[in-house]
């Protein structure tokens, strides 16, 4: 198993040595993100499984030009878009975006009960937050925040202005930080 390499490392492995190990550690960290975002486009899940696969197997192939691509992240949900598109064009789909399977994974583990419980009550009251967000603000604020996009990639993937991106990010939020100041006064 290779050590936690950057995407950038294992792009060049898998583009210079045909390293297939780099390949799976590619895979096993990038698959379930692609997956989340296009399983919000395309339904039903066993199809979205197999666009991720299609993009998986493309990046393979076009392995020996992964080197000249600047970034690396980008070019993976581009593909990934891309590839859902396409499909749905094929079966004569409308684009639709589920924003439930978009939904930021916002809870984490704690050891105390009470730290849990409360932890838990503000994960549901952010999560609540979260989804009363319009449509665009809430996709801006997951491929941000989860997926660790740069606002720029996510104008570029969406096809939006970055100042766009920028506003609706500081819509997402405002509203959680408002959401979020009762809780930070609490003594």
């Amino acid at each position: 198993m290779l050590p936690h390499f950057h995407l950038s490392e294992l792009q060049h492995r898998i583009a210079t040595a045909d390293d297939q190990l780099a390949y799976t550690e590619l895979f096993n960290r990038m698959a379930p993100y692609l997956l989340k975002f296009v399983g919000s486009m395309v339904q039903p899940k066993e199809a979205a499984e197999e666009i991720v696969l299609d993009v998986f197997m493309r990046i393979w192939e076009k392995r020996k030009t992964l080197d000249h691509v600047n970034n690396f992240k980008l070019y993976l949900y581009v593909s990934a878009r891309n590839h859902a598109v396409n499909y749905l064009r094929s079966k004569n789909h409308q684009y639709v975006l589920r924003i439930d399977a978009l939904e930021p994974d916002l809870y984490a583990t704690t050891n105390a009960v009470e730290e849990a419980s409360e932890h838990a009550d503000t994960m549901r009251q952010l999560q609540m937050a979260v989804n009363e967000l319009p449509i665009r603000c809430r996709i801006i604020f997951k491929l941000v925040k989860e997926d660790g996009l740069k606002q720029r990639e996510v104008a570029e993937l969406m096809h939006l202005n970055p100042k766009t991106v920028e506003n609706q990010l500081a819509i997402a939020l405002k509203k959680l930080a408002h959401i979020l100041a009762p809780k930070q006064q609490a003594p």
